[in-house]
């Protein structure tokens, strides 16, 4: 008997817990990675060029949030992570769950067919051809740089920060009048290092909507280990808590010199840092608002003022891509894409996205919540709702998450993992557990329920 001949595309966290949990179940699947390591992300210089990891970069996370439910960190962790610790960290759990051996290195899948009765085609890097009952998609949302489109022209040196490495690579941040665009995390790191007085830079930071900044330690701890939301409680009560908390807890913006957000706290993703206010309050990054055009090596702020620069560095967030799939077939534009619980595109059955989100406070064990779902589906042990039940549940879910929040492309894919996972805990693999016993498991192309039930 056969579970569904299952294919994950990628190798980074969300294709490592889903290949994990397939193989809890027992069925069969394939990992195509692209490169020639796991980690994606977390896999700093990766060849295939995913990785958006700079040389100084430590998590935002601490390790109280961030380990799998299954796989503990070691104690010995500090409480932030640099790079490094992890992707020794998801080596550790490739090699204690052996799931290097269902993995294809360097292999790319370059497109991705559904055929007429279900399944799907996959064309691999050199032209090899392989079909799949199942597939799950997991290349990841942090790799495709997306840029401003400013007017003007600036005829300094512009990159991304998907680009950079450190303060000599790409390019040498030394001496230089840099602006560096955005004020998340990314924009927030990259301004401290380039700021440090050793460099001789003149570092400015423009942002358009402003951001509330967060301290990453309350009272000698992990400031993510206070938070915690309530499945019981109204999200918009705790809610108001929080931005009646914030100010006293760690300021306001402006009293930085920063823009006033043009939101309240949590309508966006805060940006976590304990530097950035130092080298504010120190005169060593300079504040500014949004650009207004670009003019040669001269760069205009809607405030009226001005400055020269000789780099650029963009920190303005990703666009989420999915290079296998015709445009035409699913696609993202301006980041969004209606998936139930953030995984099943309604009317295509033998789909399942993974990862696709931008979670609060922590993005591992969100990954691990959906690879049970993933398992479950796999092994018939779980069965979707109906088509128009899921296109109910997608708009109340963006209402919950986003329907507060800031109308911009990096808050399209928001949700709560404490809230997220206790739907998916005591709701939603429950319910469809009793939809499978009631009206059958999942059926793919080639295999049948009884098939996928014996198995399971």
């Amino acid at each position: 008997m056969s579970s569904p001949r299952t294919a994950i595309i990628g190798a980074g966290i969300s294709g490592l817990t889903a290949g994990k949990m397939l193989a809890d179940y027992a069925v069969d699947y394939t990992c195509f990675e692209s490169s020639d390591r796991i980690g994606g992300n977390w896999a700093f210089g990766n060849p295939n060029g995913h990785s958006s990891a700079y040389r100084s970069l430590h998590i935002d996370t601490s390790k109280h949030r961030l380990s799998f439910r299954d796989f503990p960190m070691p104690a010995d962790y500090p409480d932030f992570l640099h790079h490094t610790l992890v992707k020794e960290y998801l080596e550790a759990y490739a090699d204690a769950f052996e799931l290097k051996r269902n993995i294809e290195f360097t292999t790319e899948v370059t497109h991705a067919q559904r055929l007429p009765g279900g399944g799907w085609e996959l064309e691999l890097t050199g032209g090899r051809r392989q079909r799949f009952d199942l597939l799950v998609v997991a290349n990841g949302h942090h790799w495709d740089p997306r840029l401003p489109d400013f007017p003007g022209e600036f005829t300094g040196e512009t990159l991304h920060a998907h680009h950079y490495i450190d303060p000599k690579t790409p390019l040498q941040f030394s001496g230089k009048r840099i602006l560096v665009v955005g004020l998340g995390n990314s924009a927030a790191d990259i301004a401290v290092e380039l700021s440090s007085r050793t460099l001789e830079n003149e570092l400015t930071l423009s942002t358009r909507s402003g951001a509330w900044i967060v301290p990453k330690y309350v009272a000698g701890k992990p400031a993510d280990k206070y938070y915690r939301t309530s499945p019981y409680v109204p999200l918009s009560w705790q809610r108001k808590v929080a931005q009646w908390a914030q100010p006293i807890m760690s300021g306001r913006p402006e009293d930085l010199g920063l823009p006033t957000p043009n939101h309240k706290f949590f309508e966006a993703h805060p940006t976590q840092s304990m530097e950035l206010p130092f080298r504010l309050g120190s005169g060593d990054v300079i504040p500014k608002p949004n650009i207004s055009r670009l003019d040669g090596d001269t760069v205009h702020f809607v405030d009226g003022t001005s400055g020269q620069f000789d780099i650029i560095v963009y920190a303005t967030g990703y666009n989420i891509t999915f290079p296998f799939f015709d445009e035409a077939f699913i696609s993202a534009p301006d980041n969004r894409i209606d998936l139930y619980k953030r995984m099943f595109y309604p009317g295509i059955d033998d789909l399942v996205f993974a990862g696709f989100a931008q979670s609060t406070p922590t993005l591992f064990p969100f990954v691990e919540s959906q690879a049970r779902l993933i398992g479950a589906y796999a092994a018939g042990r779980y069965r979707l709702p109906s088509e128009a039940e899921m296109r109910r549940v997608i708009t109340a879910d963006m209402r919950k998450y986003t329907g507060h929040m800031v109308d911009r492309p990096r808050h399209t894919q928001q949700v709560d993992y404490f809230l997220y996972e206790h739907d998916m805990r005591t709701r939603e693999i429950p319910g469809g557990a009793q939809r499978a016993a009631r009206l059958g498991g999942p059926v793919w192309a080639g295999v049948t329920t009884a098939q996928i039930g014996a198995t399971a």
